[in-house]
This record gives structure tokens, C-alpha cells and sequence, in this order.
């Protein structure tokens, strides 16, 4: 299986030059030695005001077969880059530190994860990002390691609905960790709606819908694929929200998978053939 993506976050509308970030994402499934692994491909921006902040990473993982489960642990490695302006809003517009040339630099980065799931039923999950903490000494910036827990389970109603819950922590190990709740409901496999809630922070209502499209035959392969896309928005509950207008976020995924038809013998007999 095969998937393309495209994610877009408009956040917190009403700011002038509000933070935004775009990103493509490539990652599918291949046999090697008899085993299954990962490959993937993305490219994101950050854009807050003046600054930019650009991301280009391989991704790779392995997945090991335990029982009914699967233990997963996957790496990335890529580059990071940073673009600053010329843009500043300066209490004496003649110090000479301030740059009056765009500036921009780049370094390695990387990240790592582990996961244990059940495909369809329950993943549990370790990652960390940033983890040279590279150095930009040139714009006075470096990176700064982040780590992730992660869970989720699915609740099968047995009436076509599922109810799928998930929990994410996330900590730079400085600030108090920031906590994501989120529930959604998916109906015939079909259509889906729920709440994300981070404390302190956002409450965010969200919907979407996915869907298997026309199957097509072409000689010994079947080509089989799928979309889904959805939308979520964060009501602001912060100190910001007299200011903002919320969050927006989007995706949509393209799905797809190409594998062979096993001939099948119809008859031994050779009065048949």
C-alpha cells in the first residue's frame, strides 16, 4: 500500500502574517527479504512572518510480526533549513546588528520512533525529533529536541459505527507538555466526525470522509485505491482568543496499491484444458 498526502494548517487567523505550514508526504510498504518495511518521502514549510523554516526528510522502517501485532520502529534523516527577513520591527532602526540582507541556514537533522499496534484495533507509541539539536549559529538558532507518547484504541459498535480514541503528549522536556485528547466516530467505514481537545489551548471540532474507489484489472495486476480527506477547526481558548479568529487545518490522501493475480487452476483434468 501506497500513500500521497497534502496537509495545509492556517493558524490562528485574524494575526497579521499568522503562522502556516504546508507539507508533502510519501510513505508505502515493500517486501524485502521476506519482510515488510517502510519508505518515505516529505517536504514541509513553516511560515511565521518573516521567518521560514523548511524540511526535506527520508524516512525508513521495519515491521516485525509478534503474534497478532506489529512492533514497528522507523528513523528519519533529512535536512533543516531556516530563512530570516528583512522585515523587523526595531526600537532604533539604525543598530547596526540588525541584518538588512535576508538571511538563511541550513544542517542535519533527524528523527526516530517505535510503535506497537494492531492494525485497525489499538497502536501504542515512542518518537523523538530534532535530535542533533543542529546548530545555526549564523542566525543565532538551534533546534530543540522533542519527544512524543502516543496512544489510541478503536471501539467496534458492531452497527457500522467505530468509535476511534487517541492520546498524544509532546514535551521539548523545558515547558510543561502539551496534551492532545481527540475522539471521532466513523460511520460504514465512510464518513467521520469528532473533537480534539488540548488544554488550555484549543478545542477543535472536525469531520471527513474516505472511501475505496472503482477497482481496475489490468492483465495479472489489480490496481486498487482510495481517498481520504478531512478538515478540523481550533477554537481558540487561550489568552489569544479576543485576537483569533481559530485554526484551520486540511488534508487529503490518495491511496493505492498495485499487486498480482494469482492464476488459479481451474482443472487437473486435461479433457478440460
Amino acid at each position: 500500500m501506497h500513500q500521497i498526502q497534502a496537509f495545509h494548517r492556517d493558524q490562528w487567523d485574524g494575526f497579521d502574517r499568522d503562522p502556516k505550514t504546508y507539507l508533502f508526504n510519501y510513505n508505502g510498504y515493500v517486501k524485502a527479504a521476506g519482510r515488510t518495511v517502510g519508505l518515505g518521502l516529505s517536504a514541509m514549510t513553516e511560515v511565521l512572518g518573516q521567518e521560514q523554516n523548511k524540511f526535506l526528510r527520508l524516512s525508513g522502517s521495519y515491521h516485525l510480526p509478534i503474534g497478532n501485532n506489529i512492533l514497528s520502529a522507523g528513523f528519519q534523516v533529512g535536512m533543516v533549513s531556516k530563512t530570516l527577513g528583512t522585515n523587523w520591527v526595531a526600537i532604533d532602526p539604525t543598530d547596526p546588528n540588525i541584518p538588512t540582507t535576508g538571511l538563511s541556514q541550513g544542517g542535519f537533522d533527524a528523527n526516530v520512533g517505535l510503535m506497537f499496534y494492531q492494525k485497525d484495533k489499538f497502536y501504542a507509541g515512542i518518537s523523538a525529533t530534532h535530535l542533533p539539536a543542529t546548530d545555526l549559529a549564523n542566525l543565532g538558532f538551534a533546534t530543540a529536541r522533542h519527544f512524543y507518547l502516543m496512544g489510541g484504541y478503536n471501539y467496534d459498535l458492531n452497527n457500522g459505527l467505530v468509535v476511534r480514541s487517541n492520546l498524544l503528549v509532546k514535551s521539548d522536556m523545558n515547558a510543561s507538555p502539551a496534551i492532545d485528547v481527540n475522539a471521532n466516530v466513523l460511520w460504514n467505514n465512510l464518513l467521520w466526525g469528532g473533537l480534539a481537545f488540548r488544554p488550555g489551548d484549543a478545542i477543535a471540532p472536525m469531520a471527513g470522509m474516505q472511501m475505496a474507489l472503482a477497482t481496475q484489472q489490468q492483465g495479472r495486476y489489480t490496481y486498487t485505491h482510495g481517498i481520504k480527506m478531512g478538515y478540523s477547526y481550533d477554537v481558540t481558548l487561550s489568552t489569544i482568543k479576543d485576537y483569533s479568529a481559530g485554526s484551520h487545518e486540511f488534508f487529503v490522501t490518495y491511496e493505492f496499491n498495485l499487486g498480482k493475480t494469482p492464476i488459479r487452476r481451474i482443472s487437473g483434468d486435461p479433457r478440460l484444458l
